[in-house]
């Protein structure tokens, strides 16, 4: 059996760090743990007496994986810190990979339930010491790292030199799958999206009548544009050489699949309704049907044959010192921008459900984004909170 890598070699302020994450993991799961056992004697408690009865199935699964997911990252952050304090890393990535997903799994459910509340932000803070930990916990020692980083801008300025960069070199896919590439297909195809659907809604949808299209609270983007396209590139990547008839169908499943599903979050979490197909041919349930999933697959196939390559193209534009330094402030901006939506749309939904702002966030919503200024920014969009799922 081999030793765990690098744990007792290299600078020894790195097995130092890990042992404090290490610890910090252990004692925030110990001390979370009884209070995991006491909600889910409660929610055996609620089972029991039928206080469940009045509550719909989906929101019973939801709370539900809400609580096995939080179990999940608690147990494993209590593993995983006990592993980093005895010096073992071996497979501590994967362990910290499952927790992150644990952890967007429960915020997922959290804010479908229960909007915004106190329980994001410990979600939030709980996945930031996560990735802190998930930096020192990658298997290479400070000065590996810093001779593989001296190595990737070598080859960064090469591929640049080449008009290669960010294609993917093993040949198994079109491009690489590194944050940075999948982040600007984000922006670019949320920007995208918006004069898509600009374009289609007056020239289509109601001819001459210019309606805003944006799904964000700054700027022309439609995340839902953005996310369709990580998606289609990370099912695509492998088989961007394969018929076209493959690439459309596979397109049109996953286009119309993740549009019913961000239809049904918007409403089980606001009530709100971006988009209703009730009535057209083959619509499922209203959040999707069979011509939009024809758009998808047709989008599908012109993001892959033409519009991905002359988008790495574009990115590669960037100067490549400074491409790293741009895309992180960037990141930085739309991570605001996606957090500041969701606030004042939940603030929105409260304000329509008749409840005053309680704290100064809420209160800075209602002053700079109040109702008329959401429904001139979101101007497809409807809220009604009785028809919202969510517990409070």
């Amino acid at each position: 059996m081999q030793p765990d890598p690098g744990i007792g070699s290299g600078h020894s302020r790195t097995p130092m760090v890990l042992k404090v994450f290490g610890v910090l993991l252990m004692v925030g799961g110990a001390v979370l743990i009884p209070e995991v056992v006491l909600v889910w004697v409660a929610v055996a408690q609620e089972f029991v007496t039928g206080a469940y009865s009045d509550e719909s199935v989906i929101t019973i699964i939801l709370s539900l994986v809400l609580i096995a997911a939080a179990c999940f990252a608690i147990v494993s952050s209590v593993i995983l810190g006990v592993r980093l304090v005895r010096g073992k890393r071996r497979r501590a990535r994967l362990l910290a990979e499952s927790m992150a997903i644990a952890l967007g799994v429960a915020f997922a459910c959290d804010l479908m339930l229960y909007g915004i509340n106190e329980g994001l932000w410990f979600l939030g803070a709980a996945a930031l010491v996560l990735v802190v930990a998930h930096v020192f916990v990658d298997p290479s020692l400070s000065d590996e790292r810093e001779l593989q980083r001296r190595l990737r801008l070598m080859e960064t300025r090469e591929e640049a030199e080449e008009g290669t960069l960010g294609l993917d070199k093993s040949g198994a896919g079109f491009i690489e799958l590194d944050f940075f590439n999948l982040f600007w297909i984000f922006v670019i195809a949320s920007v995208a999206g918006v004069v898509i659907e600009s374009i289609y809604h007056v020239l289509v949808v109601d001819f001459g009548h210019y309606e805003d299209r944006a799904g964000l609270l700054w700027g022309p983007f439609s995340p839902i544009y953005g996310f369709g396209a990580l998606l289609m590139t990370l099912a695509l990547n492998r088989f961007h050489h394969a018929p076209v008839i493959v690439v459309f169908l596979v397109s049109a499943v996953i286009g119309g699949a993740f549009e019913y599903f961000v239809s049904w979050f918007m409403e089980y979490a606001f009530g709100a309704v971006a988009w209703d197909y009730t009535g057209t041919f083959l619509n499922i349930n209203g959040r999707t049907n069979f011509m939009f999933m024809c758009m998808w697959g047709v989008l599908g196939v012109v993001w892959v044959r033409l519009a991905l390559p002359a988008l790495l193209h574009t990115v590669n534009l960037i100067p490549w010192r400074w491409r790293y330094s741009i895309t992180a402030v960037c990141a930085a901006l739309m991570i605001l921008d996606g957090v500041m939506t969701l606030v004042a749309l939940d603030c929105w939904y409260a304000r329509l459900a008749g409840l005053a702002p309680d704290n100064a966030l809420e209160q800075f919503c209602a002053d700079h984004f109040d109702n008329q200024w959401m429904e001139n920014r979101f101007e497809s969009m409807s809220i009604n909170p009785d028809a919202a799922h969510r517990s409070s």
